[in-house]
């Protein structure tokens, strides 16, 4: 389709939601400012507002606190890097299938999904290990996550969240390891017992039903919250969902994409006094039958696409989270706050496949994760401190067992990942931010980690004999940012600085004897490095009654980044692939985000992101580098759309336009990666959808949207399969 054609079909939609909407009940009511509460430890939900100019299209802005830009609780529109925010409105205005498809709005943002129940968010050009989860502020990446686009993510329930905060471009000096591309922060709903009437005992909840057709899916929410008012709490909530096969535009459903996916979540909170608080928190959630279909003969080529020769591919996975959390403030005292957190998680992937031959492979990784985290800061003449230390250790079962068509069962020397095996992180903080003036404010920082691996079993490349392996790794990082406000008012300031990251080689670095991209079987490779990035960013924003606006420039150096290298051999069909410290490159871009209130009733909002990478690469087994571009980075996105909302609030509705240029520069890998990149690159689309939503009555809510209007086949870049075609999505939520 021609940019003309996409334009004059796009154009008589918005005039008819524009008549549409016009012809209802006008204007928002003032919503009023929450005031900033006590500090709160990272993984504590901070008062909540409106959404950032990034994240929402909301009338008016409002001051938001955010913690996971600095550990502390800061305005949005102070702090000294670009945060995106999506608080619990927007995610059910925007009726989110999946967490990482929430972020798919976000500036600098692409969402790659290997399978419909799996999702990967290129952050500023990266992806994978390389961008760092926690939830509640806690580690949520471990020494498993596979590299390039991998299916975590997907695992946390999206119906548990209060909010997200992601933080692009750094993170490794607060949080450590793996923060290359950006931090992301989830934040789950708690008993909100403090926000009650004191000493009164209090019992309300919601239930939830989420049905969308173009992927005949259906989805069910139930929570509760109890306790007693400033005294105790308790959050309970449970969501089962179950997903059908996606209808794709002219190339119809796509057999073998749905799958089944349940998840609860329970949490207590305690007041220990009027200035502590203690938090114990429960999740579990769990994939059942999750397929790779563009690996297995039911994938379906578009675009030049090819599909796999695997008779089956799928994945079931399951992940716990068990925390307890004691914070508080002693104004005056040796520190003004503290938090300590324990918490034991474990990671459950069992993959299931069958070749073209009969074979079947059952390849099972089991993790469990013990952490630790202080946080401590202080008040000081040399300016306001935080700092802290953190541990995480993994401990890591693998096995993988082969059993050949009318042959016996075959145990395997390793899993896809090394058997018995220990990862170890520990680092140590410290950050100081620092008032130079009444309008400069400066944020210098400093981490050291120290990352310790010891592989148990795994199979040597070289001899295909059972090995051991350990190693261990020391890095110090630093970080300086500053925030000039231009104003006295602070509505105007320019943003900048420089943050250094790196990650770690992990156990899936070290070991990992696996399927990589289209036809690669990715081999253990023991001699690595750890990988480093300085991230430069330089911008400015403005946050004022009706415009809430930011422009950000990053460049992103690369150094030392473990890349795949082609080992000239091939492996049951597969071509052999090993990793290695490939060289250097650099992601650079400019993201362009706007909120306008028009009126109070009209709104308008845009984005725009240019992004171009390079990296050095093994492009042969030849220990020859070359520079390449780098992998998936999609160079033009963009998202543009129009929003009105009454006066009482109750109605309300947006027409927005998602768009993304070709993915056309492509490595050897990509080039070589056919199943899920057609030939010559992954189409350009434009994606247009209306939605919107009705506060029947103080207790019931309706949302509903139309998606994908023009009826378009398409993909992220770099994914498996296509995305749904027209169809549409509605949510019914009553509170009692």
């Amino acid at each position: 389709m021609s940019k003309q054609a996409v334009v004059f079909r796009i154009l008589p939609v918005f005039f008819v939601s524009a008549v549409v909407m016009r012809a209802a009940e006008p204007v928002a009511a003032p919503v009023a400012v929450p005031k900033p509460g006590a500090a709160v430890p990272a993984g504590a939900a901070a008062p909540a507002g409106a959404e950032a100019a990034a994240g929402s299209a909301t009338a008016a802005p409002l001051k938001e606190m955010t913690v996971t830009a600095t550990r502390s609780p800061l305005a949005a529109s102070a702090a000294p890097y670009t945060v995106r925010e999506l608080g619990a409105e927007t995610l059910a205005e925007r009726l989110v299938r999946t967490t990482p498809e929430a972020l798919r709005e976000l500036p600098g943002v692409s969402v790659q999904k290997t399978a419909n129940g799996q999702g990967s968010p290129f952050i500023r050009g990266l992806t994978g290990f390389r961008n760092l989860a926690l939830i509640d502020g806690i580690r949520y990446n471990n020494s498993t996550f596979r590299d390039g686009p991998n299916q975590y993510w997907a695992l946390i329930d999206p119906f548990a969240l209060d909010r997200i905060e992601l933080v692009p471009g750094q993170g490794s000096v607060l949080y450590g390891s793996d923060s290359m591309g950006g931090t992301l922060n989830v934040l789950t709903k708690g008993s909100g017992f403090r926000d009650e009437e004191a000493g009164k005992l209090f019992v309300h909840g919601s239930s939830l039903y989420r049905w969308a057709s173009a992927e005949r899916s259906h989805t069910g929410r139930v929570e509760i919250n109890t306790g007693r008012g400033g005294d105790w709490g308790l959050h309970i909530g449970a969501t089962v969902r179950d997903f059908g096969d996606v209808q794709a535009a002219s190339i119809g459903r796509q057999p073998k994409t749905g799958y089944g996916e349940w998840a609860y979540d329970v949490r207590f909170d305690a007041a220990l006094t009027d200035q502590w608080t203690f938090t114990a928190a429960h999740q579990q959630a769990r994939q059942n039958d999750v397929w790779r279909t563009h690996s297995t003969v039911y994938g379906i080529p578009w675009a030049g696409s090819t599909i796999g020769s695997d008779l089956r591919r799928s994945f079931d996975q399951e992940r716990t989270l068990t925390y307890a959390r004691v914070s508080g403030e002693t104004p005056g005292g040796l520190v003004d706050s503290t938090a300590f957190t324990v918490s034991w998680q474990t990671n459950d992937e069992l993959q299931d496949r069958v070749r073209s031959s009969g074979q079947r492979d059952l390849g099972e990784v089991n993790l469990e994760t013990l952490g630790f985290d202080l946080q401590m800061g202080k008040k000081t003449p040399f300016g306001t401190l935080t700092w802290g230390a953190d541990y995480y250790r993994d401990s890591v079962d693998s096995s993988t067992t082969n059993r050949p068509a009318g042959g016996p069962t075959v145990r395997a020397i390793q899993g896809p990942v090394g058997d018995d095996s220990t990862y170890g992180l520990f680092g140590i903080y410290l950050q100081d931010q620092i008032d130079v003036a009444d309008r400069l404010h400066v944020y210098v920082g400093t981490r050291y980690t120290r990352a310790d691996a010891d592989v148990g079993r795994y199979q040597d490349p070289v001899t295909k004999q059972a090995s051991s392996f350990s190693d261990d790794w020391d890095q110090w990082v630093a970080s300086g940012r500053f925030v000039f406000d231009l104003d006295e008012k602070d509505r105007f300031a320019v943003i900048g600085g420089v943050s250094q990251g790196f990650r770690a080689p992990n156990i899936s670095d070290l070991s990992r004897l696996d399927i990589a991209r289209s036809g690669e079987l990715e081999l253990p490779s023991t001699d690595l490095s750890p990988e480093r990035s300085l991230n430069f960013e330089i911008g400015a924003r403005a946050t004022t009654e009706r415009v809430t606006a930011s422009l950000t420039y990053f460049h992103n150096v690369l150094d030392d980044f473990i890349v795949r290298k082609p080992t000239g051999n091939t492996v049951d069909g597969s071509v052999a692939v090993s990793k290695a410290n490939g060289g250097n490159g650099y992601v650079q871009g400019v993201e362009f985000a706007a909120n306008v209130s028009l009126t109070d009733n009209w709104s308008v909002f845009g984005q725009l992101t240019w992004m171009e990478g390079e990296l050095d690469q093994y492009p042969t087994s030849a220990s020859v580098l070359a520079t390449e571009p780098l992998s998936r980075v999609v160079p033009l996105m963009g998202r543009a759309g129009v929003r009105w909302q009454s006066d009482n609030g109750k109605l309300w509705s947006e027409l927005v336009c998602l768009a993304a240029s070709a993915g056309d520069r492509l490595s050897t890998g990509d080039k070589a990666d056919t199943q899920r990149i057609p030939v010559g690159g992954t189409p350009g689309w434009t994606l247009l959808l209306l939605r919107g939503g009705w506060q029947v009555t103080e207790n019931v809510s309706l949302t509903a949207s139309l998606e994908n209007l023009l009826d378009e086949d398409y993909r992220a870049h770099g994914s498996g399969s296509n995305e749904p075609g027209f169809g549409g999505t509605a949510a019914l939520t009553v509170r009692f």
